[in-house]
């Protein structure tokens, strides 16, 4: 139960990170955690943290270095990697839309600001979604849901955030200008690496 709400957790963390600026709360949520600052130990030891404060840091340093990580200089959909003309699928088509109607699993386009289902961080909420749902399961002692639920998970890692997300993380890890991004690019790529071997452990059991 502690191990699926600990992945719920940390898929949202990387959701809210990958989809759009911070606000000040967010930022102060992150600061405030000891365990979520464990998981970025180079924004831990960023001098401007103590040096700025959070107004300074989020429209000078932090929000600028989003916005040039997913909207100016990569591109962080799906399709853009995965189709031969790289272009991103904006309709009924994407490949993601079956499992997100599946899983009654509403992408919000005017909260996100995304143009697409398959942006990183959609695809990510829609593992926290997942995940929330396995808990629940687990609460009520359903094992058939657990384990569809995580062959869901494990399908959705293998044919979608797997295939491409690792090329966006380490191009958005070498291009980040912020400690901030170049640890939520390191953690989130890890992260969906070791959930893998953790399903398919859970699996086999």
């Amino acid at each position: 139960m502690e191990q699926t709400q600990a992945r719920a957790n940390i898929y949202a963390l990387l959701s809210r990170t990958l989809l759009q600026e911070l606000d000040a709360q967010t930022l102060q949520i992150i600061k405030n955690d000891t365990n979520i600052m464990d998981f970025l130990p180079t924004f831990k030891e960023w001098k401007a943290l103590e040096e700025f404060s959070d107004a300074i840091l989020l429209e000078e340093h932090i929000n600028p270095d989003f916005v040039n990580l997913s909207l100016l200089h990569l591109i962080p959909y799906e399709t853009f990697y995965t189709r031969e003309d790289q272009m991103i699928e904006t309709g009924g088509a994407n490949p993601v839309t079956d499992m997100y109607s599946a899983y009654d699993f509403m992408v919000d386009y005017e909260v996100s600001r995304t143009i697409s289902a398959d942006h990183i961080g959609v695809e990510y909420e829609f593992m926290h979604h997942l995940a929330k749902a396995e808990l629940k399961a687990r609460e009520e002692g359903d094992m058939s849901a657990i384990r569809e639920l995580q062959n869901v998970q494990k399908e959705f890692l293998n044919k979608h955030l797997l295939l491409w997300a690792p090329m966006y993380l380490i191009s958005m890890k070498y291009e980040a200008r912020t400690p901030l991004y170049y640890d939520v690019a390191d953690m989130a790529l890890e992260f969906i690496l070791s959930d893998n071997e953790y399903l398919s452990k859970e699996l086999l059991a």
